[in-house]
């Protein structure tokens, strides 16, 4: 069912902008299994993912050409990576709660659409898009660096993945590359957690716990990075 105009008002609360034609936001916030065929390009949020997908990029490049003057094309390209990456719009759909108010067909609903990686990454795209078609590039931008603050402060303080430098930094002083070992996984087939240990030899294993391997992966890692001192917490 389509979210109340009581929910959508405290969601806007939480994005922090209150749309002129609230039908972008809808629209943003509606799967294309819950659209009938012949309505379904205009009134899923599919468009408007395509559009979110390019305003997120121009403006974490943006940010970072900014933030690292002596960067290369390279350098720049890892960072900007790091940080639009699906796994970065999921988890910013979350702190949303974007899931709540994502409209699916029955059988993506049964599935549990809502707390798909996929799907949720997608609707923080279209949110983008609609963010832009509703009140341009400058709100846009305001709203991506405070939605995504947490990945660009990492990408600015950091400049790698935490799996990439922990591999790096562990090659750097002759020791195997990190293993990864899965502990335990919970919850049901929709909805996993699965706790994932960092292992290396010499070292008290790290141990993190996600929403899908890669997620528990980079949590175990930056967790092993902090704990030996590679990184400050702050980051």
């Amino acid at each position: 069912m389509p979210t109340s105009a009581g929910k959508l008002e405290k969601l806007e609360e939480r994005i922090g902008h209150t749309f002129a034609d609230r039908s972008l936001l809808v629209r943003a916030l509606s799967h294309s299994s819950a659209i009938s065929p012949a309505k379904r390009v205009q009134n899923s949020y599919q468009r408007l993912e395509f559009l979110g997908d390019r305003v997120l990029g121009l403006t974490v490049a943006d940010v970072l050409l900014k933030s690292f003057p002596d960067d290369n094309e390279g350098e720049l390209s890892r960072k900007l990576n790091a940080v639009v990456r699906r796994q970065s719009c999921a988890e910013v759909a979350r702190s949303l709660d974007l899931g709540r108010h994502v409209v699916l067909g029955d059988s993506e609903a049964r599935t549990g659409g809502a707390n798909k990686d996929a799907i949720l990454a997608d609707v923080c795209e279209a949110l983008i898009g609609a963010v832009y078609c509703d009140a341009g590039l400058d709100t846009a931008y305001k709203f991506i660096i405070t939605a995504f603050a947490s990945h660009l402060r990492s990408a600015r303080k950091q400049g790698a993945d935490p799996k990439t430098e922990l591999q790096e930094w562990a090659q750097s002083r002759g020791l195997p590359p990190p293993n990864y070992a899965v502990r335990e996984r919970t919850g049901p087939d929709h909805a996993p957690t699965f706790a994932i240990a960092v292992e290396i030899n010499g070292f008290e294993p790290a141990l993190a716990k996600g929403s899908s391997k890669k997620v528990a992966e980079h949590q175990a890692a930056e967790g092993f990075l902090v704990r030996e001192g590679i990184w400050s917490a702050s980051e």
